[in-house]
């Protein structure tokens, strides 16, 4: 039975949001238009990335808890956690829209966005021979700034509060998968490669790298979803 934990992991995650796309408030099953094409673009660019530091041995999966399906260096569950993952998150983010229609940190986006560009930066460039730390930290510098360039500080604000949200699911998953509740990792990493600074079993650069990923998917899917309310505007 353990050898289906990572595929467990990605059906438990994706469960509920699944259930409750077609119910009649949030109604995210309308959204998946708009979803899908981000999921791809922003799966199919970490994926590369995935692929890469496989290759490099920044980070490897524990064959004990995975079915035994790969395609190329990377198995099967880490395909459908880049599908499972956004589709949730962006369900989070969909009922946090529905239910806080008004933005609360919109009078901080600028400085908040402007002191984690500036700290991830910093740290990359300090850290600039550990593989995960310079590239997650520098990736996730120049997202934030485009998004803010791209759409100022419309979704910005909204976004940070369901990050701290999705921290919540994120810290069972990401636990599950850091060997937080097994006897091994899922996945593992080399500890040169990274700042070797935990919070329970999950790397700091997890967190910045879900930040990425997240941004990635939620900007995309703004962005499909203004040019579908365009569209219609102007037909």
């Amino acid at each position: 039975m353990e050898r289906y934990l990572y595929l467990i992991l990605n059906i438990g995650t994706i469960l509920f949001p699944l259930l409750w796309s077609f119910e009649r408030k949030v109604s995210y099953y309308k959204k998946w238009a708009y979803f899908f094409p981000a999921m791809v673009i922003t799966a199919t660019l970490f994926l590369i990335w995935d692929h890469w530091f496989t290759e490099l041995g920044v980070w490897g999966f524990n064959d004990r808890y995975l079915t035994g399906i790969h395609l190329g260096n990377l198995p099967l569950e880490e395909y459908l956690f880049f599908v499972t993952v956004p589709f949730s998150c962006i369900f989070i983010y969909e009922v946090l829209l529905y239910y806080m229609p008004h933005d609360p940190l919109s009078p901080y986006v600028k400085p908040i966005t402007f002191g984690l560009i500036g700290l991830f930066t910093v740290l990359a460039g300090f850290n600039w021979d550990k593989w995960y730390t310079s590239v997650n930290f520098s990736f996730v510098a120049l997202l934030l700034a485009f998004h803010f360039t791209m759409f100022r500080s419309r979704f910005l604000g909204r976004f940070y509060v369901f990050y701290l949200i999705h921290l919540i699911p994120f810290l069972c998953v990401n636990g599950a998968l850091t060997g937080g509740f097994t006897p091994e990792p899922v996945v593992y990493y080399e500890n040169m490669e990274n700042l070797s600074i935990r919070i329970f079993t999950i790397p700091i650069e997890d967190f910045v790298y879900s930040m990425g990923l997240m941004l990635m998917n939620v900007s995309l899917y703004e962005f499909f979803r203004q040019r579908k309310t365009i569209a219609v505007s102007i037909g």
